[in-house]
């Protein structure tokens, strides 16, 4: 099945899972669950702005930084740019927060409500250029289902 075929069944599926949910933070946890079960990415999960800071919110996948600054990293730069950031390489991103000395590649999609960054979703791979055109386009209307 290609990449394109995953991602419309993976948000059939949330679409059904996440109606009429209204906690964020288990929808977050079953969101990162079917994404991880459904690609077997390295990490996959979410940080939630608290108190100016990136906290790490539900994830799959082995033990993950806790805290991340605004404008730090991968997910700390999307959060402050407001927007999708895909990274090839991560050894080659300036500021690259090294969670995992075995991730290779990155996706940071922020969760935005209104005109606020509220969260991000992060996923990791053990592999080089792993991310694409189609899994940002695609992670981002996750987000967008997420929010609304």
């Amino acid at each position: 099945m290609e990449k394109k075929d995953k991602y419309e069944m993976l948000y059939r599926q949330l679409e059904s899972l996440l109606e009429g949910e209204t906690d964020e933070i288990a929808n977050m946890a079953n969101t990162a669950a079917l994404i991880h079960e459904t690609f077997g990415f390295w990490w996959t999960g979410f940080y939630i702005v608290k108190d100016g800071q990136l906290v790490l919110g539900p994830f799959q996948g082995p033990v993950a930084c806790t805290r991340i600054p605004y404008g730090k990293g991968v997910c700390g730069t999307a959060w402050e740019q407001g927007g999708s950031i895909v990274v090839p390489d991560v050894e080659l991103f300036p500021g690259h927060i090294a969670c995992s000395s075995l991730s290779r590649s990155e996706i940071v999609v922020p969760l935005i409500s209104g005109d606020e960054v509220v969260g991000v979703l992060d996923i990791d791979s053990k592999e080089l250029a792993c991310f694409d055109e189609t899994d940002r386009i695609w992670l981002e209307k996750i987000a967008t289902l997420l929010i609304n």
